[in-house]
């Protein structure tokens, strides 16, 4: 019984699985985090776009 619990306690093929799973999650969350950022850049971006095709329109049409 003692070998059996020694084996198991000094198994670490499970700790690998482990750790490669949240090396995977942290590089999840941080590709959705720079997403997000970046998303709300880009909106944004396209909000002062659309603003200064207004007035340049408004601008020509006078």
């Amino acid at each position: 019984m003692n070998a059996k619990l020694m084996k198991f306690l000094r198994d670490e093929d499970g700790v690998t699985a482990i750790e490669y799973g949240l090396i995977a999650g942290l590089i999840a969350v941080a590709i959705i985090l720079g997403a997000t950022t970046m998303g709300t850049q880009l909106g944004d971006i396209f909000v002062s776009i659309g603003g200064k095709l207004t007035t340049a329109a408004t601008a020509a049409a006078k």
